[in-house]
């Protein structure tokens, strides 16, 4: 573990601790040409050849408790402690070529029973500028222990030297409390390796970790969104008529939901003031951060349209910068828990709720149609099943997670119901998708609380419970079948679509 950096980086090399956003922005536009300010303020950087995570480079050192709790088969690579404590230092050698390296001091959970510390150094102050959005401020004590994060997205090292897949690097060590991310400036990698972590060592306490945003209405109860990236888990959560508690990263106890993060992580291509006021303003502003999105030459205005560098363009704000929010970070029990998937097929309904046994099928298919953009090599839409709605950081048996949120559910009366924010009328290409005005109608119905006297009607293949009214405007949408035109080549692909949902989940049996 890092002790005295003085010691191990040498006097002569200057470490900014905890410097002002300020100074971060216009050390960040010294660092690389590229960086700039849009019109509105906000720091505009691009990652390089990696605008998504590398999947495909992630890491953990091999020890008695990972050998114990991981795994190994999520496309996770083993790495042996000699290995990590190699590349430590060679990122250290790195750090002596810089003039400069900043070390941001910072925690996750907001709950303080379930805190974790958080150091990262790093020698890119676009990337110490992030960690002071996305992470919460340091807290007084760490019950969870410490995570020190040393970064160095451009450091370039031999794959073939330490027996690397390539020579992008992720890396986690539970027995050194150490993360190191080597030749990546993607700044997602940074975040989800405190995701992974904290997935890791919670369910330990019988507390359950979540991908997925979280809000409260007035009257104080709480609603959760879990779905993959691009189904709309940071949209639905954020609006106007609720109280954001978190937009991606959660942990469910007996108390209640907390926040792991401080601040927001949203993507931006097609982003819209008329159709998400609160992103749009959180992102056009000083202090937030946009990653790999193009400015106007002359205005600098962003071009949030423009995919040319890619789909999976990102803004970062402290959630203080939103007007409705949770400042705690903390909510009651949920009342209402949303499954998301982007279903790509156009089978599945826009709203229907869950039995116990439906809801743990669900979150253990953690079906949705993965778009272009958040991993490297993703080119179009396929369909996807990933575990628990975050496959690639919930990084235990899928059963880990299953059997607590189960618990919770049977002990709490939560209700879960599962939302399609893809399409509906026929295949993607062909069909139409449902508007986000439609499913924000849905689903502040069912915040509201639905009457007891609310009829179901039950789709023919996956036995789903469908509200056959809403007085919303387009409830004729409810029901899927009835938007396509051939209702035989329907029943024909929902049925295929059943069938894989099976073979899925026999994995997890």
């Amino acid at each position: 573990m890092l002790t005295n950096l003085s010691e191990l980086l040498g006097k002569e090399l200057l470490v900014e601790y905890n410097p002002a956003p300020a100074i971060l922005i216009e050390d960040a536009i010294k660092y690389t040409s590229s960086n700039q300010l849009s019109s509105n303020g906000a720091l505009v950087i691009q990652t390089g050849k990696f605008t998504g995570r590398a999947a495909e480079d992630k890491y953990v050192v091999e020890d008695e408790f990972t050998n114990r709790v991981i795994d190994w088969k999520n496309h996770i690579r083993k790495m042996e402690l000699n290995t990590f404590s190699e590349l430590k230092k060679e990122i250290i050698s790195h750090y002596k070529s810089h003039k400069k390296i900043y070390t941001i001091n910072c925690s996750a959970g907001a709950d303080p029973t379930y805190t974790l510390g958080i150091k990262v150094l790093t020698p890119s102050p676009a990337h110490a500028m992030f960690c002071q959005n996305i992470f919460r401020e340091k807290m007084v004590t760490h019950p969870l222990g410490s995570f020190t994060i040393l970064h160095a997205p451009k450091l370039e090292i031999l794959a073939q030297k330490f027996n690397l897949h390539s020579p992008t690097v992720i890396a986690i060590n539970f027995t050194t409390h150490e993360i190191i991310i080597i030749g990546t400036e993607y700044a997602g990698e940074i975040k989800k390796s405190i995701f992974s972590v904290m997935n890791t060592i919670l369910p330990e306490l019988g507390i359950l970790p979540m991908h997925t945003g979280s809000n409260a209405n007035k009257a104080g109860q709480t609603s959760l969104f879990f779905g993959l990236s691009g189904t709309g888990k940071t949209t639905l959560s954020t609006d106007m008529d609720v109280d954001l508690i978190g937009d991606d990263e959660h942990g469910l106890s007996d108390k209640g939901i907390f926040n792991f993060e401080g601040g927001c992580y949203a993507k931006t291509y097609n982003l819209k003031y008329e159709t998400e006021p609160e992103i749009f303003l959180a992102s056009n502003q000083f202090l937030s951060l946009l990653e790999n999105v193009v400015l106007d030459t002359e205005s600098r205005e962003p071009q949030f349209d423009n995919k040319s560098i890619t789909e999976n363009g990102r803004s970062t704000y402290k959630l203080s910068s939103l007007k409705n929010v949770v400042s705690s970070g903390l909510g009651a029990i949920p009342t209402n828990i949303f499954f998301l998937s982007a279903d790509a097929l156009g089978v599945l309904p826009p709203l229907s709720k869950l039995t116990t046994d439906q809801a743990m099928f669900y979150f253990l298919s953690g079906y949705t149609a993965k778009l272009a953009g958040t991993e490297i090599g993703l080119k179009g839409i396929t369909s996807t099943f990933s575990h628990c709605f975050g496959a690639p950081f919930m990084m235990r048996h899928p059963k880990d997670y299953g059997n607590i949120l189960k618990q919770f559910l049977e002990k709490h009366k939560i209700n879960v119901w599962l939302v399609n924010t893809g399409w509906y009328g026929g295949l993607c290409g062909e069909g139409k998708r449902y508007s986000l005005k439609f499913t924000r109608s849905c689903i502040r119905k069912v915040q509201a609380g639905l009457p007891d006297n609310t009829t179901y009607q039950t789709d023919p293949v996956f036995s789903l419970a469908i509200p056959t009214q809403l007085d919303i405007e387009d409830s004729v949408l409810l029901n899927p079948m009835d938007s396509w035109d051939d209702k035989n080549y329907y029943l024909q692909v929902a049925t295929d679509l059943k069938k894989q949902f099976d073979e899925n989940y026999q994995k997890h049996l």
